[in-house]
């Protein structure tokens, strides 16, 4: 993807978490947050990726009335984001939140006892802070 295309799926994936937060304050949305945005090639297309927080069964209405507001949020997109054309939208649920539980849980089941320490990662910064005040106290 070039720089053009990352940068248009960033201000349209901005442009639309700000319309669902402010614009659209359905309650049928329930938790929904925008995770990123991809824009095809020729900027014809934008597809928004989200997350909905619920079960599989709350998750598949919440989208259903994402959909149905698709040309709200199309319309509403117009007015904050200057293009000479705007792609048409569509949605997918991200399952890549997902797909990163899973893969932890099987980590999990490979090596049980490979769990962090936290004491010891939290030392490690109180000595790099401690390291960084040495250095600013040179002076």
């Amino acid at each position: 993807m070039s720089y053009r295309n990352r940068r248009i799926a960033k201000i349209i994936k901005e442009a639309v978490a700000n319309i669902l937060l402010k614009d659209l304050q359905d309650p049928n949305f329930g938790f929904v947050a925008v995770t990123r945005a991809s824009v095809s090639a020729d900027l014809k297309n934008a597809t928004v990726y989200f997350s909905i927080l619920g079960d599989k069964d709350q998750q598949e209405r919440v989208f259903g009335h994402l959909n149905r507001a698709k040309g709200r949020i199309r319309h509403l997109l117009t007015k904050q984001v200057a293009l000479r054309y705007l792609p048409e939208l569509s949605f997918e649920i991200d399952t890549i939140l997902q797909a990163e539980e899973r893969v932890g849980k099987i980590l999990d089941e490979l090596f049980p006892n490979s769990k962090p320490n936290l004491d010891q990662t939290s030392e490690s910064a109180s000595e790099i802070l401690n390291d960084e005040d040495d250095v600013n106290n040179l002076d």
